[in-house]
């Protein structure tokens, strides 16, 4: 069955811990199996690279004021007792892959095993800069922040070297209650992209692509995967309004539901409902009616 999600109020002035914990008791008691955060935390002034790598594109507004990731959905594992909680996704360049091992090791242990973490190699130069990454090579530093986490991991003593990374060998715990490790997703669709997923992510977490595009990229990606590896799940995630776009025309929930169902016909594990960008939430406390609207989109993927 194809599980509905929702992406955690987390964007944009006025959010506050009672709407975020409301929230989260709504999506869960209505049946929605997941909740999602995204990973910002500036805004620059005079950016470098357009929005998602576009040139000239602006920075969605939004991202002005953004609740931190991993604090938002350890608070999330508190407030809920059964729906999936996963990072789509992780800047990998924002992020240090020894101690994040550990911060998601945790968030894994408190909530029972529901974590599922993907990443993604980032287009904002500015965040790379104040975090001391090197933006240029995003690409090549995945593959060993992948290969790190996964060591980190790995059962006692660990240790790993790489070319980005060095861990000497150590006792380092909690493990994440799930073993080997939580999901490990891919928001990538470059082509490098696709092929670090196929090689080295259990699933893959496009974000915006027509339902059928991601089909066929999915299939492809799973027709080539390493001997051993089972198939990528999918983890599908739809915008209710585009950044920077026009309020939809037409009915957002009839448009969403009937996307959903196509998911559903194809077998993906989760369809994500983005509402961070939504005109429909531009009183914070609108998140509110979010639940309850587009329950059926819900009832469309269960079919």
């Amino acid at each position: 069955m194809t599980g509905v999600g929702l992406c955690l109020p987390q964007l944009g002035d006025g959010i506050t811990a009672d709407i975020a914990r409301e929230f989260c008791r709504r999506a869960e008691a209505l049946g929605y199996t997941s909740l999602w955060v995204q990973d910002h935390f500036l805004w620059p002034l005079e950016p470098r690279r357009g929005y998602a790598g576009r040139e000239g594109a602006p920075i969605p507004r939004q991202y002005q004021s953004v609740l931190a990731p991993l604090e938002l959905l350890t608070a999330a594992a508190t407030w809920t007792t059964a729906v999936r909680l996963g990072t789509s996704i992780l800047v990998a360049g924002n992020h240090w892959p020894a101690p994040l091992a550990q911060r998601l090791a945790t968030i894994d242990l408190l909530s029972g095993g529901r974590l599922a973490a993907g990443f993604g190699v980032g287009w904002s130069a500015e965040e790379h800069d104040a975090s001391g990454t090197d933006i240029r090579t995003r690409g090549a530093r995945m593959d060993d922040f992948v290969a790190t986490l996964v060591a980190c991991w790995g059962d006692d003593p660990i240790q790993h070297d790489g070319p980005f990374f060095t861990v000497p060998p150590s006792i380092m715990r909690p493990k994440p209650l799930q073993r080997p490790h939580p999901p490990l997703l891919s928001g990538m669709w470059s082509a490098a992209g696709l092929e670090r997923t196929r090689l080295q992510f259990d699933g893959w977490n496009p974000a915006g692509m027509p339902v059928a595009r991601s089909k066929a990229l999915l299939d492809e990606m799973n027709a080539n995967r390493p001997a051993g590896k089972p198939p990528l799940t999918m983890h599908h995630r739809a915008f209710a309004q585009f950044p920077h776009a026009p309020t939809p025309e037409g009915d957002v929930v009839e448009r969403l539901a009937a996307e959903a169902a196509d998911a559903a016909r194809h077998g993906f594990d989760d369809f994500i409902l983005e509402h961070n960008f939504w005109s429909g939430v531009a009183d914070p406390a609108a998140w509110l009616d979010v639940p309850e609207r587009f329950l059926p989109v819900v009832e469309a993927a269960r079919g």
